[in-house]
This record gives C-alpha cells, sequence and structure tokens, in this order.
C-alpha cells in the first residue's frame, strides 16, 4: 500500500498545461545532459569553441574525455576542424543565430554533432541530432534541463529535490535581485558536483504552469525592439528570430559601456568571463565575450522597459565620445 498524506495543510498547486519539450529526456541541468550523451554515445574526444563556460570543460574533465577547441566567426559559425573518424564537435547555438539550415550543414560536415541550444529554447531540435536545452537560463525556476537524444542509458536516476534552491527565485519576486545574487550564484555553482539526476518535481511542476505561446511573442517583441534600433550600432548582423534568450549588442567599447549600465540597475551579465581573461584583445572570441552586452528580452519586460534601456546605452554613448 503507498502511503499518502492526507489532509493538513495545502501545499503547491498541481499544474497541467502543456509543456514545451514534453517528451524529452528531463534531466536536473544541462552540464548532465552534455555528462549523459558522452556516456550513451561513448564519446572520446570532444571539439568545444572557445566561447565556452567552465561547465562544460568541467564535465570532458569529469567524464574523463579528451577535449579540443574550434574558433568561430561573427557570424557564430565553426571555422574550420581537424575532426578524426570518431571525434565530436559541440555546436553552441549562441542567440539562437544558427538557422536550421547551418545546424544541417554542420551535421553533414561533421557527422558527430552535438547542439547546444541553451540559449535557443523555443528552437525545435533536428531529428536524429543530439541537442540540449536549459530551463533556467528562460524560467524561474531551481533546476532542469531537457535531452534530445536517439541512444538511451539502461540506468535508473534519482530524482533532484529543488525546494532548498528556491531563496533566490522567491526572493527576488518580493524584493530585489541584488539581494538575493549570492544565493543564485550558490545555486549556479551548486551543481557544479551533482551527479546526472531526473529533473526536480518542483521543476516539472512549475515548467507546466506557463503559457509557452506568449511567452515567446513577449521575447520576440523585445528582441524586435532592439534589433529595429540598435541595427546602426551593433558591430554584428543578426537573424530576425523567435522566443529571444537576449539581444547580442557588441560595440567597440562594450565592456565600459555594461559598466555604466550597471550602475544604473541594469544588470548585463558578461558571460564567458574564462575567455575574455585568456585571449587577446584582437580575436573574435574576445570581442564576443567583453564588448558583447546581452540585452534583456525576456518576458518580464514591456515595450516601455526595453526602450528605456535603449535610450541609456544612447546616453552613455554620446557622453563617451
Amino acid at each position: 500500500m503507498i502511503e499518502k498524506e492526507i489532509g493538513g495543510y495545502i501545499e503547491l498547486d498541481k499544474y497541467s498545461l502543456p509543456m514545451l519539450h514534453e517528451g524529452a529526456l528531463a534531466l536536473n541541468c544541462g552540464r548532465n545532459c552534455l555528462a549523459y550523451i558522452i556516456r550513451a554515445k561513448g564519446i572520446k574526444k570532444l571539439f568545444l569553441p572557445y566561447l565556452i563556460c567552465d561547465s562544460v570543460i568541467d564535465i570532458c574533465k569529469k567524464e574523463k574525455i579528451e577535449f579540443a577547441f574550434y574558433h568561430i566567426d561573427k557570424s557564430f559559425l565553426p571555422l574550420e576542424i581537424p575532426l578524426q573518424t570518431d571525434d565530436w564537435v559541440y555546436i553552441v547555438n549562441f542567440y539562437a543565430q544558427l538557422s536550421d539550415k547551418d545546424l544541417l550543414s554542420l551535421k553533414s560536415k561533421y557527422q558527430n554533432i552535438i547542439i547546444d541550444n541553451a540559449q535557443a529554447y523555443f528552437k525545435s531540435p533536428i531529428d536524429g541530432v543530439d541537442t540540449i536545452y536549459t530551463c533556467r537560463k528562460f524560467f524561474g525556476v531551481p533546476d532542469g534541463a531537457f535531452l534530445y537524444t536517439d541512444k538511451k542509458l539502461d540506468a535508473e536516476f534519482e530524482q533532484d529535490i529543488s525546494y532548498n534552491r528556491m531563496s533566490f527565485l522567491l526572493g527576488r519576486f518580493e524584493t530585489n535581485a541584488s539581494d538575493f545574487y549570492s544565493n543564485y550564484v550558490k545555486n549556479n555553482a551548486s551543481f557544479k558536483n551533482e551527479p546526472i539526476k531526473r529533473m526536480s518535481k518542483l521543476t516539472d511542476n512549475l515548467l507546466h504552469a506557463i503559457d509557452y505561446e506568449k511567452v515567446k511573442l513577449l521575447r520576440t517583441k523585445n528582441y524586435n525592439i532592439y534589433l529595429d534600433c540598435l541595427k546602426e550600432f551593433n558591430k554584428i548582423e543578426l537573424r530576425n528570430i523567435e522566443g529571444a534568450f537576449a539581444y547580442p549588442l557588441v560595440l567597440d567599447n562594450g565592456a565600459e559601456v555594461r559598466k555604466k549600465l550597471i550602475e544604473n540597475k541594469i544588470y548585463v551579465p558578461l558571460l564567458w568571463s574564462n575567455v575574455s581573461e585568456n585571449f587577446n584583445k584582437d580575436t573574435i572570441e574576445y570581442k564576443l565575450s567583453s564588448d558583447l552586452l546581452p540585452l534583456p528580452v525576456d518576458q518580464r519586460y514591456s515595450k516601455n522597459d526595453i526602450e528605456f534601456v535603449i535610450e541609456q546605452i544612447e546616453r552613455i554613448m554620446r557622453q563617451s565620445y
């Protein structure tokens, strides 16, 4: 007989709206989706873009596989990669700027590829291509990632538990992000030593409460406002996309503009700080790390909010010249 508590105080409601990526393998974090693929496909060597976060490198080390790096161009496409027969390539779909045509071409060219859609949550997977999605970059959840793969491991994984990871989400909801930023950083760091687990019941439930079409529409509208207003300033050309992660604005003095925006409580992150520290300033990797501003487009913000950010950027740029 299953033990079930009846009565007592009411907990979080159970949500049942359709969930995006419902049919994918639901795990606890993106890095463990990669660990899963490495084990399932028996990967021995993986090529990574130089523009990559440390968590991916950590997984390669943890799984004891060989890894090497490749360069990308200003369109975020890989430059030539010297593959051997059984090598694999990790393709990051930066800011969802790689089209299906690009990805299919890369699949045809390299055969063994993994697509990281952590910044392209609303982009559909390509049949037969291992693809990773990360929930925390798009929604207020404490864990969660999705994996599309045609090779399943013959193993049972423990289900994650995330009630104790909710403080930074609940705190920001009722007060300020700055008050709980250290909790947010701690939560991100906690996944470094987490084994592969199934997505928590809490995150699964929250993801069933989201109106995905509304979120996609809002993110698309906000992205397009930036696209229209900042096109003349941006040093890279961008595609029209749906459900954007952020608007990537590249400026000659992007690092200085970022500092001034943060001073005005417009929090623009520095992604891949390890790259800007280790690369020459003349490299594309340095430029796309240090001087790229991932401007917020997400579902919390209205047209007025986005126009305010644009006004601040224009003001800072006028003062700089």
